[in-house]
């Protein structure tokens, strides 16, 4: 028995190294060649130190309709699946090994081994994580009727969704179906070169359009994260794009019971912000970079940027105050003048609706002319997408608050959490602007007939400007009690921080509803 015994632990540690070993070392090599990491690798700079727990290490693909297979060429099935910590907390994983068959998914890998886990992160209320490097689903044993039994996954993402943070690492080829499993998912980081993704990858578009285009033309790191807006935040190697999965996930709570972790912050709460006369010209039409103001208010070293590079005209992120996690939604002069478009309103919406289903507080900083106009716009459906952060601004039951820095016009006051959308604080700066319009488009449109008959229209103009000015003073709002208080500069850390901590407990009561009709 003895003898028995050990040949039987013998092969179990057996069985493990092959499979540990992933494809082999020259696939291994092939992997490092491209400038990507493994898959186990990468598990080991996700989780905390020796913290991983692996489920399914031992499958392997089983015989399809009588064929029979190896099961050394498909070690784990080509997909690492199982849960750690990150800072302590319970994350789930399924990560995808391009040195087996290219990552592709199989269907024990995906059939058994990701959806358990899927199961699990939701029974448990943990976070997930993708580590995404997979040429999709494995036409070997997808292709044929059986198809019809497959494409739980995105059911249970969207089941998941707004219950458990969902993160999808962009950390190679992502192609077909699996490009769903980002497009579904909270954070969507991609390695620059080595990232792609794309609804048909590049040889099945040849095929089916004859456009001849590369897998990164049609779906890199660029497109997405510039142009499309699918991807989040561009970074440079895999190392950078694990950093930033947990850093995002530090700013979340494991799910939407519970509230967002705190870090204790030697940054003083109630530190005057000196210094921002110098960042923040008086002039409502001189610009300024107000991720510099973002930084200077919130806890240092906190602001953790998402969609830096695509619709730059608002800016989205998180940061902490005293220690509080929230979420960040901002104007951005130094583009397009702050004004919001099309893709501003998805990009805000998204990030609210983000914020609000896992708890994180919003801060609006408010320097808005309005939405764009004109028949291009139109014809882009402005108006369905501003009404996309109307309703997310709306909707948003956690604490708000609003800081009008200097101008607020039109309907952009109002998607930024002006005083019908009930923020928790709403305080202005001294020479904030708060109107249906600036005084120069209110005096084109309401006196244009007295400029154009008077002696001097110039002169006039400009006085008739001054007037209006007058009228959209911050101290006429306060003091019809409209907004809450108008504040120094220096202040605003200090009342950012007051107004979490006089939230801390909100509740608001709705009227049941299924679920409302969001316009996408």
């Amino acid at each position: 028995m003895g003898e028995e015994f050990e040949a039987g632990v013998e092969d179990l540690r057996s069985r493990r190294r092959r499979n540990l070993a992933m494809g082999g070392p020259d696939k291994v090599a092939r992997q490092h060649d491209r400038g990507k990491l493994t898959v186990r690798e990468r598990i080991d700079l996700l989780f905390d130190p020796g913290s991983f727990v692996e489920f399914g290490l031992l499958a392997h693909q089983q015989p399809l309709r009588g064929n029979p297979t190896d099961p050394d060429n498909t070690p784990a099935d080509g997909v690492v699946t199982g849960h750690g910590l990150i800072e302590g907390r319970q994350v789930w994983a399924i990560g995808y090994d391009f040195t087996v068959m290219a990552g592709s998914m199989g269907a024990i890998g995906e059939q058994f081994k990701a959806s358990r886990v899927r199961e699990l992160a939701l029974r448990y209320r943990k976070p997930i994580v993708w580590l995404l490097d997979s040429a999709g689903a494995r036409i070997q044993e997808a292709a044929g009727s059986t198809f019809a039994g497959s494409g739980f996954l995105f059911y249970d993402q969207v089941t998941m969704s707004g219950v458990i943070p969902q993160v999808a690492a962009m950390l190679g080829p992502c192609a077909a179906g699996t490009a769903y499993i980002p497009g579904l998912s909270d954070f969507v980081p991609m390695v620059k070169g080595t990232s792609s993704m794309s609804l048909g990858g590049a040889r099945l578009v040849k095929a089916a359009t004859g456009e001849d285009v590369t897998d990164h033309e049609m779906g890199g790191s660029h497109v997405h994260c510039y142009e499309s807006g699918v991807g989040d935040n561009e970074v440079a190697d895999d190392r950078e794009c694990l950093e930033q999965v947990r850093r995002f996930l530090s700013f979340l709570p494991s799910n939407n019971q519970q509230p967002p972790p705190f870090v204790a912050s030697e940054d003083p709460p109630d530190r005057l912000v000196e210094g921002l006369d110098k960042l923040v010209p008086a002039s409502p039409r001189a610009a300024y970079d107000v991720r510099r103001v973002v930084k200077a208010i919130v806890d240092a070293e906190s602001w953790f940027e998402i969609k830096p590079t695509w619709a730059r005209n608002i800016v989205v992120g998180f940061a902490r105050a005293g220690g509080h996690a929230l979420g960040v939604v901002a104007n951005q002069p130094m583009y397009k003048g702050g004004i919001l478009d099309v893709d501003a309103a998805d990009k805000a919406a998204r990030f609210i609706r983000l914020c609000d289903a896992f708890n994180v507080p919003l801060l609006y900083l408010v320097d808005v002319p309005g939405f764009m106009v004109g028949s291009g716009v139109e014809k882009e459906g402005i108006i369905r997408h501003g009404a996309k952060m109307l309703y997310a601004t709306s909707e948003a039951t956690v604490p708000k608050i609003t800081v009008v820095m200097r101008k607020a016009y039109g309907a952009g006051y109002f998607v930024m959490c002006g005083k019908g959308y009930y923020p928790d604080l709403l305080v202005a700066w001294p020479f904030a602007e708060i109107s249906v319009m600036g005084p120069e488009g209110a005096v084109n449109i309401i006196f244009n007939k007295q400029v154009e008959a008077s002696a001097d229209p110039e002169a006039t103009r400009k006085q008739l400007v001054g007037t209006i000015r007058e009228q959209i003073s911050p101290y006429i709002a306060a003091g019809w009690a409209m907004i809450d208080d108008v504040i120094e500069p220096a202040e605003t850390r200090r009342v950012i921080v007051r107004g979490l901590e006089q939230a801390a407990g909100k509740r608001i009561d709705r009227p049941w509803r299924k679920h409302g009709n969001i316009p996408v």
